[in-house]
C-alpha cells in the first residue's frame, strides 16, 4: 500500500478521553442527555453535527449556526482545560516506519480543533503537510459519510488498493468502507472490538505495536 488515512482522535492522539468528558459537560450544562459513552459512539462525526442532532432530538427544531458554534465553542474550552493531550503509545513507532518506507501519511479528522491540527508536527513528529489533511473544514458531509476519506483517496491519485484507512472509531469504520477502501481499526477505546467488527472492519489490532508488526510482515 502506498497512502495511509489516518482518523487523528484515538489514533494519533490519546484524546478521546477528554474529549468524552468535555462532552458530557457541555451537553450536560445546556439540557441534554449526552454520556461520556455517547461521545465515543459518536466519535468520527463533527462537533457541529453532534450538536445539531441533540438539539432537534431534544426541542425538535432546527438548531441555528450561531447557537451550534457558541456551544461547540464552550466545548472547546472545557476540554482545552483539561491539559495536554498526548501520543498514542506505539504511534510514532507505525509512522516512522511508513516514512522510512516512503509511505503518503494522511490525516482524516473530523475535528476543527485548530490547537490540536496545528501542533501535529510539534507533539508527535515531523510526519505531516498540511496538504495531505481533511479536516471538518474540507467537507461538506462528515463521517459515516464516505466523502472524508473519498476526498482523500482522491487527492492521492492512488488506486483504492493501495490506500489503507487506520481508524478506531465504528463511524470511521463505516465511512472508509463506504469509501470502498481496506480499513484497519485499532481499538483504543472502551467500545467491544464487535463495534468495529460490525461495521466492516478488514482487521482490528488492540494496539499500534500489533498494527506495526502487521505492517512490518506485509512489506
Amino acid at each position: 500500500m502506498k497512502a495511509f488515512f489516518f482518523d487523528q482522535d484515538g489514533i494519533l492522539y490519546d484524546s478521546m478521553p477528554k474529549h468524552a468528558r468535555a462532552w458530557a459537560e457541555v451537553m450536560h450544562r445546556h439540557g441534554f442527555d449526552f454520556s461520556e459513552e455517547d461521545a465515543f459512539v459518536n466519535e468520527g462525526r463533527t462537533g457541529k453535527e453532534v450538536i445539531r442532532e441533540a438539539i432537534w432530538e431534544l426541542e425538535h427544531r432546527e438548531a441555528s449556526e450561531d447557537e451550534i458554534w457558541d456551544i461547540y465553542e464552550e466545548q472547546c474550552e472545557i476540554f482545552r482545560t483539561l491539559g495536554e493531550v498526548e501520543p498514542i503509545e506505539g504511534v510514532v513507532d507505525v509512522l516512522r516506519f511508513l516514512k522510512k518506507n516512503k509511505k503518503e501519511i494522511w490525516v482524516v479528522t473530523g475535528s476543527a480543533k485548530s490547537s490540536l491540527l496545528d501542533n501535529l508536527n510539534t507533539r508527535i513528529g515531523p510526519f505531516f503537510d498540511r496538504s495531505r489533511m481533511i479536516t471538518a473544514f474540507d467537507v461538506t458531509h462528515c463521517k459515516p459519510d464516505p466523502e472524508p476519506y473519498l476526498l482523500a483517496w482522491d487527492r492521492s491519485k492512488y488506486p483504492k488498493k493501495d490506500c489503507c484507512v487506520i481508524e478506531n472509531a465504528p463511524l470511521g469504520v463505516r465511512s472508509g468502507k463506504a469509501a470502498g477502501l481496506f480499513v484497519i481499526a485499532v481499538n483504543t477505546g472502551p467500545l467491544a472490538d464487535a463495534a468495529l467488527w460490525n461495521e466492516g472492519a478488514d482487521l482490528v489490532f488492540p494496539s499500534m505495536k500489533e498494527l506495526l508488526e502487521w505492517l512490518k510482515s506485509s512489506d
